[in-house]
């Protein structure tokens, strides 16, 4: 199965530009992934990769690009977040392009929630699907986390299933007052229905810096 979906919601580019002066963050990172998945879902081993963000009361907007084998995955999402009380939560979209034939344009409507240490996410996309009818899909994903460990599951709907569980750390490497760059390691099981045919195992290591301007 395919994987990559979509998230939308580019109107608010016109919303960031409405009121007075405010509070602006762009950044940009890049990394390197030992194996490249997403949501469970292996897509290359060993992969670049880099993204511009830019923010702003509660709004964002960003690029984001990673190299996939045969061309490259470019995503451009947006969205908005806000807090009550205790609660966090996120409305967004994301739009999943690529360069080459390695898979077709994913766009989905992304829905967000945290209280504390749990995080709960869902999207509802639709997959273009090379020119057969397009499919349909809701993934939903539940996250605990804690001092840097974390633990995820995650599945499909519709017109896409299946399942994966994933486990890892993440942190900072510093130096004196200085951030080096990030890392993180993970062991993501994916099942069979999510692969179409075999489950899988992957350990992941993650390198990335960020940069703020």
């Amino acid at each position: 199965m395919c994987n990559k979906l979509i998230r939308a919601i580019m109107s608010l580019t016109a919303m960031l530009q409405v009121g007075a002066v405010v509070a602006q963050d762009v950044s940009a990172n890049i990394g390197w992934n030992s194996e490249y998945l997403y949501r469970g879902i292996p897509q290359k081993t060993s992969s670049a990769f880099g993204g511009f963000d830019y923010a702003a009361q509660g709004f964002n907007l960003g690029v984001w690009a990673a190299n996939v084998g045969d061309g490259a995955e470019i995503d451009y999402y947006g969205g908005y977040s806000f807090d009550v009380g205790d609660f966090g939560f996120f409305i967004g979209g994301t739009w999943y392009t690529y360069t080459s034939l390695f898979d077709d344009k994913y766009l989905e409507l992304n829905l967000g929630a945290n209280w504390k240490w749990i995080s709960f996410n869902m999207a509802t996309g639709q997959y273009d699907n090379f020119g057969r009818p397009k499919l349909e899909y809701q993934f939903y994903s539940l996250t605990a986390s804690h001092n840097g460990f974390y633990a995820t599951f995650g599945f499909f709907e519709e017109d896409f299933a299946g399942e994966y569980y994933e486990a890892g750390y993440g942190n900072s490497l510093d130096s004196k007052d200085t951030e080096l760059f990030d890392y993180g390691f993970a062991v993501v099981y994916s099942n069979a229905t999510l692969l179409g045919g075999k489950s899988d195992t992957n350990l992941v290591l993650t390198l990335s810096k960020t940069f703020s301007f």
